[in-house]
Order: structure tokens, then sequence, then C-alpha cells
């Protein structure tokens, strides 16, 4: 949380002639004690175990010139087809999809976004691989 503090020596910041507050302002984070209160504390409590509905996916797609593009979804269908109508990422617009080549289910989005990060560190002899599981493409 942020929190306004005043002047570096303490005192008021004060408002010029328009109402503005004038002088040096310094932004402070404030740190919340453990089961402290607050409007987001009962959203964390509440909130839904992953689901299969709710997993997320990482997606490598295969492009017309052959390239590799690789992603992260909630539904993988919806967001391919966002990728073949040209709604989806800039580069799929200028390199349109051929085919889905593998989905990988992930725990939760963190796992999902380290794992496309990996996945996007491959060449793409390796993405082939990753995605013939091991067999020659």
């Amino acid at each position: 949380m942020l929190v306004h503090k005043g002047d570096a020596d303490g005192g008021d910041a004060g408002t010029d002639s328009t109402g503005q507050a004038r002088g040096r302002l310094r932004l402070c984070r404030v740190r919340r004690r453990a089961g402290a209160g607050g409007p987001l504390s009962a959203v964390a409590r509440t909130s839904r175990a992953p689901t299969a509905s709710r997993c997320w996916h990482v997606y490598l797609i295969e492009c017309c010139d052959g390239s590799i593009y690789t992603g992260i979804a909630i539904d993988v269908e919806s967001r391919y087809a966002a990728h073949a109508t040209g709604k989806g990422a800039r580069y799929t617009r200028s390199h349109p999809p051929r085919r889905l080549l593998k989905v990988i289910p992930c725990a939760d989005r963190s796992t999902a976004l380290r794992i496309e990060f990996a996945v996007k560190r491959l060449t793409a002899q390796e993405k082939r691989a990753l995605c013939c599981d091991g067999k020659r493409a």
C-alpha cells in the first residue's frame, strides 16, 4: 500500500493558490501485518482453487513461414481462433498460424509463465523436438 508523506523535513506540504499540493511529497510503502483486514484480504481468503476450466496452458503454434510462436492462455481454443483471425498477438498477425503443435497444462499462471520463458529460449529444432516428445519430426 502506498501512502503520501509530507516534506522531507517532516513539515506540512501545504497547497498553492490553485489548491494543488506544493512542496516535496514522498511515497512510502506500508507493509500490512499477516491477517490484517482490508479490502483485498477477503478476496484472497475466498479465492477459488484452480479447476480444470481455470487451468493455465502453454501452447506452441507453427506459423505459415515455419516459425514457432509460444504463448500462454486459459482457453487455448479461443486464443488460437484469435490468432487465426488476426486479433491475437502482433507476431501472429504478420505470421499467420498454420497449426497448433502442443499444449502443456500448468498448475497456475506463474508456472505457465516460467515454462513459456524456458520454451522461448529454446532453438526452433529443440521446440520441434519438444512438440514431438523426442520423436523425429
